[in-house]
């Protein structure tokens, strides 16, 4: 399957995320990269966090630094933000967010929490392991159905506000092998902070 960049994302974000991401994801598009999530956090008294990822689901410290050097003087200029802020350039890490399809396609079989916009059969919140995904749901099976009841849940991709992996034994073990196959310098989550000021003024600090 061909890496799509700029498949369709199922995430919800606020008002200034999703204008934050029209900004973010054609540079991130323009240098290879698909965009993951944008979040705002009071952090640091503002925090600005975008999180990418190349073909195979990583992003190294110089992937993060890349995207940040060409983000930055965009973000100035657009200045979707009317205030000092924090820029935080990220990997989506191993218990990752799971906002396209191809992330549900890619950890069947694996833990996951969802959240829903909406209600469904009277909940919003689910907790098991992804059973499978087609263009327009993902299943998850619940390890804690009642006896007697179907624990296998179709949930629609449409009404997805948050998904995330659960760190489990066996996912660390799966972000073991893709390390074997695509290895990194450094396996830990790579994140780029970069601060910006009403003054134009910029720091950067890499970890």
């Amino acid at each position: 399957m061909s890496f799509d960049l700029t498949a369709k994302r199922y995430i919800k974000e606020t008002g200034m995320e999703a204008r934050v991401s029209a900004i973010v994801e054609p540079v991130a598009n323009g240098l290879g990269y698909a965009l993951v999530r944008v979040r705002i956090t009071q952090e640091n008294g503002m925090t600005l966090q975008i999180m990418a990822e190349d073909a195979n689901g990583r992003f190294t410290i110089v992937d993060c630094e890349t995207l940040s050097k060409d983000l930055s003087p965009v973000l100035d200029v657009e200045d979707p933000i009317e205030r000092e802020y924090h820029l935080e350039v990220s990997s989506p890490g191993i218990d990752r967010p799971l906002v396209r399809q191809r992330d549900f396609a890619a950890h069947i079989g694996h833990e996951a929490k969802i959240e829903l916009s909406d209600m469904l059969n009277g909940r919003k919140r689910f907790r098991g392991f992804i059973k499978a995904v087609d263009d327009e749901t993902v299943t998850i099976t619940l390890p804690d159905a009642p006896g007697g009841t179907n624990p296998d849940y179709q949930l629609p991709l449409s009404l997805l506000s948050e998904a995330k992996l659960v760190m489990t034994d066996a996912l660390m073990e799966k972000a073991r092998l893709d390390q074997e196959l695509h290895p990194l310098d450094d396996d830990e989550t790579e994140t780029v902070e970069v601060a910006h000021s009403e003054d134009d003024n910029i720091s950067e600090e890499t970890h």
